[in-house]
């Protein structure tokens, strides 16, 4: 069943998150906190996610790819989108 509260977010990352361990962090901590979506590396150097979830998921994937050994976000584009209803799982996309 679909949750009232599940809301999604397309989000660009910018700064050191090629090569540092982003897109694995990311799909690990989606695994953890149960949000689902995919991540991707994008040609001009920055990374794009999109994350599905409560508030509290989302923001605990946040911060946790945020701790990242490596990864320095110098700035991130937001915005909401609509949630998919029949989505399973988090995957990095190629």
């Amino acid at each position: 069943m679909f949750r009232k509260n599940v809301i999604r977010k397309h989000i660009n990352f910018y700064g050191e998150v090629q090569a540092v361990g982003f897109r694995f962090t990311a799909y690990h901590a989606a695994q953890l906190y149960g949000a689902t979506g995919w991540v991707r590396n994008e040609y001009d150097g920055s990374v794009t996610m999109e994350i599905q979830g409560t508030q509290g998921q989302i923001d605990d994937v946040l911060a946790a790819i945020e701790r990242g050994s490596y990864i320095r976000i110098t700035n991130m584009r937001v915005k909401s989108v609509e949630p998919e209803k029949n989505e399973r799982g988090f995957r990095v996309a190629y």
